[in-house]
């Protein structure tokens, strides 16, 4: 065979490549990418599109950047004022801390200015702004900046802590506004942006994905935070999370690090529920929310055993408020809470939210789980009436009655029951072995076994030779309940 020249070569193939144009031939990288967004949407909505156009933001921030506001608020705090040589670092500062200890500085009591840094978003021309509460908290001052760099002072309308929200209002008409979405639309790989000012950056732009949705965190037990990768970082705060249609589908207001900085996870609060916490606000000053007067924990399968259920979920009842709206409906410990107003309770943070979000004096309808079947019960709900403090205490005395199963127990005196504020009277002086494993530890409070309360040993070894081989055992830990799946040893 004759060897091919190069430009021999370099004609044959030009002639392959031209033949080929028109072939049903998936394009290489570089034409996804290239490829106009126009011809994704021609293809049917339960298939991914063979091309996919990487979206362009800049529309989105020209229309919806200027209705972003940076806020700067200042407090007045007492005391020494450290490291005078740093004059601009503030407590919120990730050196703070290091600076206090190490650098030198005049403590002297005097009075200084703290500073520090966020973002909001107006949601009304006549100037109602909403921002994270922890934004303003403490200030004594708080400014607002806008795009044209025009300043105002705002005034508080309203602050509520457990789902983070604030409500501003500046001495301004004819102001730019946001859209507002509906994040329960949002779905989980949808792209999304955030505006703000990160470290006092001004109207800074990011973009990311929703990584997932109804995100449950230690502080916020009412939000079901929406979660992105999303850079956001201190300053961020306060600030709009934008659908691609240009709606604010939540508000930025955590982020998950170790540095202080942003590490890839950041939570945002649903603007469904901060629009609810704007009207409360507006309407009354502050936030009226429901109240079942029952403390709950989740079910998982271990509890589900030992209640008769075949699968985990619903909220199980820890205790009872005595004649508050659970209890006059004839709710009892032990038992497991499936709906709420038809709604399934997959968890016991969908059913906090739930009753958060229902009006005082509303009535409910529930499905309880009770005796290894479903009833129906309707409860009135009452008010929130703010946080509780837990009581912390436990006293300690010689051991008696161990059990097959590792416990040590004592019966509780009166005045050590007043004292622990407990209607228990059995307290864990010692715990090994299965009791151990399950969890129990000494100065563990036993108040019942399933949904029988327990007063006595003689009682607690009765419930647990019919309970079978799994038990749920409820026990008061530093003033709050809480159900141990309990499984027996083998005879």
């Amino acid at each position: 065979m004759r060897p091919i020249s190069l430009p021999a070569l370099a004609i044959f193939l030009t002639m392959i490549a031209l033949a080929c144009v028109g072939c049903d031939k998936k394009p290489t990288l570089p034409a996804v990418l290239a490829t106009n967004a126009s011809a994704a949407t021609s293809a049917p909505s339960s298939a991914i599109p063979a091309s996919v156009a990487l979206p362009n933001f800049t529309a989105l921030v020209k229309k919806e950047g200027p209705a972003v506001i940076n806020i700067s608020t200042t407090r007045k705090v007492r005391g020494g004022l450290p490291f005078q040589t740093f004059p601009g670092l503030t407590p919120d500062d990730p050196f703070y801390e290091f600076f206090r200890r190490f650098a030198p500085g005049d403590e002297s009591p005097r009075e200084f200015r703290s500073q520090s840094l966020g973002s909001g978003f107006i949601v009304s021309a006549d100037g109602y702004i909403l921002t994270n509460a922890h934004v303003v908290e403490g200030a004594d001052e708080v400014t607002v900046r806008l795009t044209d760099q025009r300043e105002f002072k705002a005034k508080a309308v309203g602050t509520d802590r457990r789902s983070d929200i604030a409500l501003l209002k500046i001495p301004a008409k004819d102001i730019p506004v946001v859209n507002i979405g509906d994040s329960s639309k949002l779905d989980v790989g949808e792209w999304v942006v955030a505006i703000g000012s990160p470290f006092g950056f001004t109207n800074s732009v990011s973009q990311g994905i929703v990584s997932a949705k109804g995100r449950s965190l230690p502080e916020g037990d009412i939000v079901p935070f929406i979660q992105t990768d999303v850079p956001v970082n201190p300053g961020n705060s306060g600030g709009p999370l934008f659908n691609m249609n240009g709606e604010v589908v939540g508000i930025n207001s955590q982020i998950y690090s170790r540095s202080g900085g942003y590490m890839g996870l950041s939570f945002a609060i649903p603007i469904d529920l901060a629009m609810k916490v704007k009207d409360e606000l507006l309407k009354h000053g502050t936030v009226r929310r429901g109240r079942l007067g029952i403390t709950i924990q989740g079910v998982s399968p271990e509890h589900a055993k030992s209640f008769e259920r075949e699968k985990a979920g619903g909220a199980l009842i820890t205790s009872v408020e005595k004649d508050g709206p659970a209890d006059r409906a004839g709710l009892e410990i032990g038992e497991i809470i499936l709906k709420f107003d038809g709604k399934d309770m997959v968890s016991s943070d969908e059913l906090v939210r739930a009753v958060s979000e229902a009006a005082p004096g509303t009535s409910a309808k529930l499905q309880v789980w009770r005796h290894g079947s479903a009833k129906e019960v309707t409860v009135t709900l009452g008010e929130a009436d703010g946080e509780r403090m837990a009581q912390k205490q436990g006293p300690r005395d010689k051991a008696a009655d161990p059990g097959h199963l590792g416990l040590t127990l004592r019966e509780l005196t009166r005045d050590e029951q007043r004292a622990l504020h407990t209607e228990g009277s059995l307290v864990v002086e010692a715990a090994a072995g299965v009791a151990a494993e399950s969890g129990i530890q000494p100065g563990d409070i036993i108040i019942a076994i399933n949904s029988e309360r327990i007063s006595t040993t003689k009682q607690l070894r009765a419930e647990l030779a019919k309970a079978g081989k799994r038990a749920a055992v409820l026990v008061q830990r530093e003033g709050i309940m809480i159900f141990l799946p309990l499984k027996f040893p083998d005879k």
